[in-house]
């Protein structure tokens, strides 16, 4: 219990080097998803509009990728990153954008993934009443898309979670780097091992209060949509 009390301390107090931790989080998660909606939803659009030899087979790919395992992608990224890999002359290795790049490949199948099938029973619906309009291919992703944009909501939220729970990938990537690549879940894992609980503690507690009121404030916003488009 003392531990939970310094925990609640430390939020309250706005300790300077918790709070550090959580703008740099939020940074890289907020990042990630923004990156990963960019190729993920029109991804998932292309797929879910288009008919081509193999389409079963990429739907089965890209839903597996889901599961990207997070250690098997931070690897991956410091091969690339790395000073004899192929993009390590740019010195992105143990970076905060080191950390976005390994966060956007996990969270882009997801979003891609949840967008194509969001879009896919769209289509199904309006499909005639578009096929009657003439509507051409670019302007059918772009009118689902926007249909869809509260739907859509959930898919990023799913995203964020993702990123925001990350561990295995950001510290091989980033390095755990005190006061410039360490995130709260990087910081929460370190200072459990350290027996540090205090920080730990008050990292969780702001951790999930963070992912609440995102979803929280989404959800919102989804209903006020919504009621309005309605």
């Amino acid at each position: 219990m003392p531990d939970n009390v310094t925990a609640l301390q430390l939020v309250l107090t706005g300790d300077p080097a918790l709070f550090a931790i959580v703008r740099l989080s939020l940074l890289v998660s907020l990042s990630a998803v923004f990156c990963a909606a960019l190729i993920g939803i029109p991804l998932g659009a292309l797929i879910a509009l288009t008919r081509f030899a193999g389409r079963e087979g990429v739907i089965v790919v890209l839903n597996g990728l889901m599961g990207l395992p997070p250690v098997v992608v931070g690897l991956a990224v410091y091969l690339l990153l790395s000073r004899s890999g192929p993009l390590g002359e740019f010195g992105l290795l143990f970076t905060p954008t080191a950390m976005v790049i390994a966060q956007t490949i996990l969270v882009t199948p997801i979003i891609a993934a949840l967008a194509r099938q969001t879009i896919e029973d769209l289509w199904v619906e309006y499909r005639d009443e578009l096929a009657a309009m003439n509507v051409g291919p670019a302007r059918r992703v772009l009118t689902l898309i926007w249909d869809a944009r509260f739907s859509l909501v959930t898919a990023l939220l799913a995203g964020f979670g993702r990123a925001a729970a990350e561990v295995g990938a950001i510290i091989i990537v980033g390095g755990n780097i005190q006061g410039f690549t360490r995130t709260m879940t990087t910081t929460i894992a370190l200072e459990t091992s350290k027996g540090d609980l205090p920080l730990a503690v008050g990292l969780g507690i702001v951790l999930i209060a963070i992912v609440m009121a995102i979803n929280a404030v989404a959800w919102g916003a989804r209903r006020v949509g919504e009621r309005y488009a309605g």
